[in-house]
């Protein structure tokens, strides 16, 4: 098995991992469900036991999907704009709301499960066994 440092820590593959992520499935083993419920992450995989509490997905998500959305937003906008036909502006209201509201909650699963599975691939915050210990016995320090 390939290491991935002198921690010797085995190596985990990102992208598979954060592709089993966007699917809502475990990192690790891609076979168990990754959310409990539209975003609350699973404390443990069901399949292959693998523990999931120690993400620390926090902003990132919302951050990506807020980027992607208003990239497909404005270019909605500007497609409609540049139309031959003049459009009222309430379209723009009936068209773009719902667009975004519903391109939003879809997204955001998706780039949550990738954010979990690219902190589980590379041993980030709690899911560095080593790291684990290291925190607790600073904690024991002080």
């Amino acid at each position: 098995m390939p290491y991935t440092d002198l921690t010797l820590r085995p190596s985990r593959p990102t992208w598979p991992a954060m592709l089993n992520g966007m699917k809502c499935r475990c990192p690790n083993c891609g076979q168990g469900k990754l959310f409990s419920s539209y975003l609350k992450v699973v404390d443990q995989c069901d399949v292959c036991g693998t523990e999931l509490f120690h993400h620390r997905a926090d902003d990132a998500p919302p951050y990506i999907v807020i980027t992607i959305v208003g990239h497909l937003a404005v270019g909605a906008v500007l497609h409609m704009e540049m139309s031959s036909t003049p459009l009222h502006p309430l379209t723009y209201l009936w068209v773009m709301i719902p667009l975004i509201i519903i391109s939003s909650l879809i997204l955001l699963p998706i780039t949550k499960g990738a954010v979990v599975g690219l902190q589980w691939a590379r041993y980030m915050h709690g899911f560095d066994p080593v790291g684990a210990h290291d925190d607790f016995e600073d904690d024991e320090r002080s």
